[in-house]
């Protein structure tokens, strides 16, 4: 569902979620960015350090984030594989939004609506990664291990290079 009128805006949910979970982030404003290689550079950071938090849709009304470099796409038959299904999808956005509370492009695990499971590529440990901050304007840094730690997630090959 998505969040009543009156709920707190997408950046502070997600700064209380990640602070009941023990994980430092940093949410900081941001301007707009044309692409990727925009805003990689805007944030002095390279692609593959921002991570983009993809709603995919299981069977039924259930889903679940897949975290991607900025650099690579989900690989279908290794996400399948690895959740053990032989159907995903990713959902319009009207249907991410109400899954999560959050727009397309502010998406992210925490502060969610609905805790889905979290798998997230191999390529995210050991870096600091970037990534949506729940609201447009805004984004976060975050270890990439701490971050995977703290949402309990399965790290896996599940992308492959754009």
């Amino acid at each position: 569902m998505a969040p009543e009128a009156g709920a707190p805006a997408g950046r502070e949910r997600v700064a209380a979620d990640a602070a009941a979970r023990g994980l430092a982030v940093e949410i900081f404003p941001r301007q707009n960015a044309g692409s990727l290689a925009e805003a990689a550079q805007i944030l002095g950071i390279r692609p593959a350090d921002i991570v983009k938090s993809l709603v995919v849709k299981r069977s039924g009304e259930a889903f679940l984030f897949a975290l991607i470099p900025g650099d690579r796409q989900i690989s279908w038959p290794k996400l399948r594989a690895v959740v053990g299904v032989n159907k995903l999808a990713m959902p319009p956005a009207e249907v991410a939004l109400a899954a999560t509370g959050y727009a397309r492009g502010t998406i992210t695990p925490l502060g969610s609506t609905t805790a889905w499971p979290v798998y997230a590529d191999e390529c995210i440990v050991g870096q600091k990664v970037a990534m949506g901050a729940g609201e447009h304007g805004y984004s976060l840094f975050v270890d990439g291990d701490a971050l995977i730690a703290a949402l309990g997630a399965t790290v896996a090959d599940i992308s492959a290079p754009a």
